[in-house]
């Protein structure tokens, strides 16, 4: 039996307020066109969105790659109409495997995109900000590695966060109320980085894309 149907049953509508749903997600669009926040798979199960940004740090992470401030990296940002939705039960051993299989099926899909993409070979680097060291950890498995930010951010940046904790908490309130609650307009962030190299050999550098049918069995 496929894992999405051991997960479906008592899980919460797709929007919880469609009028606010449909304002929120257009904000969010207009956000990532401006970001260029691409979509660089068609995949259902797909639950991240990438980024080409540039490094503001200085790392070696542990495989010995290097990152100097300045050079392209890719960012993943959570693709939230894709992120399995919580039942009502809470997040139990179903919904936890999904969402584990769809970040093994993200992360293939990356790295057979970026194989496609000869642009691209500068990016040695790929980042997130995990919202949980729960996550981190999770992650961990596929070579991440969570490096705390070790100075202080420009109030520029604590800005910037603070409206996108907001946009977060309103995209929550849409899909379902019952999922928002005050605390969650301080999100911890938990930088994790790997190195390509690291990520392709844990996968294959150049990973065959996840077919629904696979998934499915």
């Amino acid at each position: 039996m496929a894992v999405a149907n051991s997960v479906e049953k008592g899980a919460q509508p797709p929007h919880s307020h469609p009028w606010l749903a449909a304002a929120i997600f257009g904000l969010d669009a207009r956000l990532r066109r401006h970001q260029a926040v691409l979509e660089y798979t068609e995949h259902p199960s797909c639950i991240f969105r990438l980024q080409i940004d540039r490094s503001r740090r200085h790392l070696v992470l542990y495989d010995g790659t290097p990152l100097q401030p300045g050079q392209r990296i890719a960012r993943l940002h959570f693709w939230s109409e894709h992120v399995p939705p919580i039942p009502q039960s809470g997040p139990m051993i179903g919904w936890a495997r999904q969402f584990q299989q769809g970040i093994a099926i993200s992360l293939r899909e990356l790295v057979h995109y970026l194989s496609l993409r000869p642009d691209l070979r500068d990016v040695a680097v790929i980042c997130a900000n995990a919202p949980s060291g729960k996550l981190a950890r999770i992650v961990a498995r596929y070579s991440f590695e969570a490096i705390a930010e070790d100075e202080r951010l420009p109030i520029g940046e604590h800005i910037h966060r603070f409206g996108e904790d907001i946009l977060i908490s309103l995209i929550m309130f849409a899909r379902h109320d019952r999922a928002l609650r005050l605390a969650s307009l301080s999100r911890m962030r938990v930088p994790i980085f790997v190195s390509r190299r690291a990520l392709e050999e844990r996968l294959g550098s150049a990973a065959e894309p996840v077919s629904e049918t696979a998934m499915a069995s």
